[in-house]
């Protein structure tokens, strides 16, 4: 995707070092009345997941805590839940919250963060005394992961989980059964079954280790179960109906996953791209995690017309694609990585494609949404070619890196790509072996837009979505039909080809010219971007008056405009038929108008 560029996001619990020390607290308690311990919760590589309880281990309520803990050099917390966290150096201090301060005996209280980093804590002091009430570390590790658990004995309500034990210093004491990110269960063994299920449905089960000091220690991957038995999903036709959806856009275009239900557009698609995740040093990350799985959500916000609360597990746009799953149970979603912005990482990632892979499905079967996520999609741009910086990792570092994503990723997901669109003799569709690696892929989604713009601020003016070529084009092979039919002479057959639309248009302005082809001075202003409008302004602010190449162009005033519109997709979609493509993509939902004509015109045209 051409213009994708992420809005800068406000995080509320952002750390910045503070300058001054951090003076030890004074105890609240005897240090013996409360112990604190530590878990990893998260790792990827660059950064990870960190977790303190707190636990009053005395006879009295404790009234405020504060933990304290020296890290390394290099290793630093970047983001906090459910404490106030400060720093001096290398030395931490975290605080209760005014809510969260107070600990009956026996009772317990966690907060976490987000760090960068390889390091582990140490010096732990729990209110100016000892963690553990012993020495000044931590006296009482936290229990490792236990194994991932398979599941077998599946019937339409039930299922039996099994896994490998945990390890402790001191000994495993139980189980904690997550299914779907919640507690379902605590349990001695090492395996358990799952009853009371809807038959025919998606369900994720991951499990956590607990000592004989109630610690747990970090979460299982998770494994993904669905009960035999249930209904059919809705009819949806053969053909992928697939919108991406912009992690960014719940800021400045205030574009949330409610739309989605309030345009009528979650029946009229059949998939999802969250967009985007990022690709840091070789590996899959979570980009904007305040977006992601933070971000608060009133009743009237919300896909369940339920408000989220500060202790749930999971918030944001997971959460709510979660909702929206369980309100259209016929709609799979695909955590998208990389983007124009963010494929500068993927030259590092197919140096080694194995690791990259386990990284991406760490990512995705996070047990706090594994159930969110159907597949995974990669967006290149581009391989052994340029986009935003230029790659030189060799035709074959596409293909090997699919591989490696099907082989991680097994047959039961969806692994998918967004790739280059230009047919030009010599152009990107040439720089790498997307014949090869498209047998380890579920389809392409074809970028088939975003061919002329503004970036050629002198003209000449032209669709940026041509379906065909047509005379006049400023460049051979760059068109939709000649896309196509070069992946389709490469050997990707044609059902794993998915035709792009954008809904959006790219302009210029300074044009007399109202036919293309004209001169230009520059980019026409735009909302967000200069050279690219939505279609829901477009339409009214510059209505079409021609088409061409099977798509729309507006002359208006000194502007001119190329886009698509319900009757040139109906035309597009009908091409895309009766070239037995598997369907059609298109970028963005927030571009559509508020009663999603662009998506219902997809919709339509493909049934």
């Amino acid at each position: 995707m051409r213009f994708r560029h992420r809005a800068a996001a406000g995080f509320a619990t952002l750390l910045l070092p503070l300058a001054g020390l951090v003076g030890l607290a004074s105890p609240a308690q005897a240090a013996t009345s409360a112990t604190a311990s530590y878990a990893k919760t998260q790792d990827w590589g660059s950064g990870f997941e960190g977790k303190w309880t707190v636990k009053n281990t005395g006879t009295t309520a404790l009234s405020s805590w504060t933990v304290e803990w020296d890290f390394p050099s290099g290793t630093s917390v970047t983001s906090a839940w459910d404490a106030d966290v400060t720093s001096s150096g290398t030395h931490w201090t975290a605080k209760n919250k005014s809510w969260n301060g107070t600990l009956a005996p026996g009772a317990s209280v966690s907060f976490g963060f987000n760090g960068s980093g390889t390091g582990s804590p140490a010096n732990c002091k729990l209110n100016g005394g000892s963690c553990d009430g012993g020495t000044t570390e931590p006296g009482d590790s936290a229990p490792s992961a236990p194994g991932t658990p398979t599941a077998s004995d599946i019937t339409n309500t039930s299922v039996k989980l099994s896994w490998s034990a945990a390890t402790d210093d001191k000994g495993v004491k139980n189980y904690d059964v997550l299914r779907d990110g919640s507690k379902v269960a605590t349990v001695t063994g090492t395996s358990y079954t799952s009853t009371g299920l809807t038959a025919g449905t998606d369900y994720s089960y991951s499990v956590q280790a607990r000592d004989t000091a109630d610690q747990t220690g970090p979460v299982s991957g998770a494994v993904r179960v669905r009960t035999t038995g249930g209904t059919t999903e809705p009819p949806t036709g053969d053909k992928v109906k697939l919108g991406y959806f912009t992690e960014w856009g719940v800021y400045g275009r205030n574009y949330h996953v409610k739309n989605l239900v309030t345009s009528g557009t979650a029946s009229k698609i059949t998939h999802i791209n969250y967009a985007f995740g990022n690709v840091k040093n070789g590996q899959c990350t979570v980009d904007d995690t305040y977006a992601a799985y933070d971000k608060a959500y009133t009743a009237d916000q919300s896909v369940s017309g339920t408000a989220d609360t500060w202790d749930q597990p999971l918030r944001g746009n997971f959460n709510q694609l979660r909702q929206l799953k369980a309100k259209y149970p016929h709609i799979k979603v695909l955590y998208s990585f990389g983007g124009w912005t963010y494929s500068g990482g993927f030259g590092q990632a197919a140096a080694n494609a194995a690791a990259f892979a386990k990284s991406c499905k760490a990512v995705v079967e996070d047990p706090r949404w594994a159930d969110v996520f159907d597949g995974i999609d990669i967006d290149w741009e581009y391989p052994n070619a340029c986009g935003l910086s230029c790659d030189t990792s060799g035709p074959a570092a596409f293909r090997n890196l699919m591989s490696a994503l099907r082989t991680e990723f097994g047959p039961n997901y969806l692994v998918t790509a967004a790739i280059t669109a230009d047919g030009s003799a010599g152009g990107k569709i040439d720089a790498a072996d997307y014949g090869g690696a498209a047998q380890h892929l579920d389809w392409y989604n074809v970028m088939t837009y975003d061919y002329f713009g503004a970036f050629d601020k002198d003209g000449p003016t032209a669709p940026h979505s041509p379906l065909t070529s047509y005379p006049g084009i400023p460049q051979e092979g760059f068109n939709s039909a000649d896309a196509i039919a070069k992946l389709k002479a490469k050997g990707v057959p044609a059902k794993k080809l998915l035709l792009g639309i954008g809904f959006y248009g790219r302009g210029w302005t300074g044009v007399t010219q109202s036919a293309p082809g004209g001169s230009a001075t520059g980019a026409a202003p735009g909302t967000y971007e200069a050279g690219i409008e939505d279609y829901k302004v477009l339409k009214n602010s510059c209505p079409a008056t021609g088409t061409i190449a099977g798509t729309a162009y507006a002359h208006c005033g000194g502007n001119w405009w190329s886009y698509d519109t319900p009757a040139t997709i109906a035309g597009k979609m009908s091409w895309a038929k009766n070239q037995g493509l598997g369907g059609a993509f298109f970028w963005e939902f927030s571009g559509d108008t508020a009663s999603g004509e662009l998506a219902t015109a997809i919709d339509s045209g493909l049934k």
